[in-house]
C-alpha cells in the first residue's frame, strides 16, 4: 500500500475521522486492541495505530464510539521519557500531557562514515567511534540526571538514530540504581520518531507528538 503518515492529536481525532468519512465514506471499521482500520467506499484506507496498546473497545461497536475510545486512550495522562539522539546532538526529558516537565540536551559531532581505505579509514573509524562514545556518554549522563530528579516515567519515546538511542539506554547501567535501571528497561517503548538534530524546540515537539495517534492513509496497491 502506498501511504502517507500523519500524526493526529487526541483532541482532533474525532474531527479528523469525520472529514475522512466525508471524503471517502461510507467507511467500514475493522477494530482491534492495537489498531482501528477505516476502509472507505472509494478504496482509501486509514490505519490508526493505538499508542500504548491495548485499547479497550466499547461494547456498541460503532465507528464513532471506537474513535472516541481511541482518543480517550491516547489522551490518558502518561509520563513519557523522551530520548532523542542523532549524530549532531542529544536531548532527553520527561513530559506529561504534551508538555516537557524537565529536559537536558547538548551538541556533539560524530563524523560521517568515510569511503577512504587503508590506515586513513582505520583512523577515521577510531575517531568516529570515540566521538560516538562521547555522545552516548553525555546523553546517558543527562538522562540519568533527569530520571533521578523527576517522576517515574510510564513510557519511553525514542527519536533520531535507533542505534544511538539503544546505546544511550544501555549506558544507564553505570548511572542508576539496579531498581531504577530495571524499571526503565521494562517500560513500553513507542515507535522511533523522525526528528531533527535535537534542540529544546525538538524536545518540545516530541512531547506533543508522544500523545498523538499515528495514522497511515493510502490506497492498497
Amino acid at each position: 500500500m502506498s501511504s502517507r503518515l500523519v500524526e493526529v492529536a487526541p483532541e482532533r481525532l474525532p474531527g479528523w475521522v469525520e472529514r475522512f468519512t466525508a471524503s471517502h465514506g461510507p467507511v467500514v471499521l475493522t477494530a482491534a486492541t492495537e489498531r482501528l482500520v477505516l476502509a472507505g467506499d472509494d478504496g482509501e484506507v486509514a490505519d490508526l495505530e493505538v499508542p500504548w496498546p491495548p485499547l479497550v473497545l466499547p461494547g456498541g461497536g460503532s465507528t464513532a464510539e471506537a474513535v472516541v475510545a481511541l482518543a480517550d486512550h491516547a489522551a490518558r495522562p502518561r509520563t513519557a521519557l523522551l530520548v532523542l539522539v542523532r549524530r549532531g546532538g542529544w536531548a532527553v526529558g520527561l513530559a506529561r500531557a504534551g508538555e516537557v516537565l524537565d529536559g537536558l540536551g547538548g551538541t556533539r559531532y560524530v563524523q560521517s562514515r568515510t569511503a577512504a581505505g587503508g590506515w586513513s579509514q582505520q583512523r577515521y573509524a577510531r575517531r568516529r567511534a570515540n566521538q560516538a562514545d562521547g555522545l552516548v556518554g553525555a546523553a546517558a549522563g543527562g538522562l540519568a540526571r533527569v530520571l533521578l530528579r523527576g517522576p517515574r516515567p510510564d513510557v519511553v519515546v525514542p527519536g533520531g538514530d535507533r542505534q544511538l538511542v539503544a546505546d544511550v539506554l544501555g549506558a544507564l547501567s553505570a548511572e542508576l540504581t539496579v531498581e531504577l535501571r530495571a524499571a526503565v528497561a521494562d517500560l513500553p517503548r513507542g515507535p522511533l520518531l523522525d526528528v531533527a538534530d535535537p534542540r529544546r524546540r525538538v524536545l518540545d515537539d516530541a512531547a506533543a507528538r508522544a500523545r498523538c495517534v499515528r495514522v497511515r492513509v493510502g490506497t492498497p496497491g
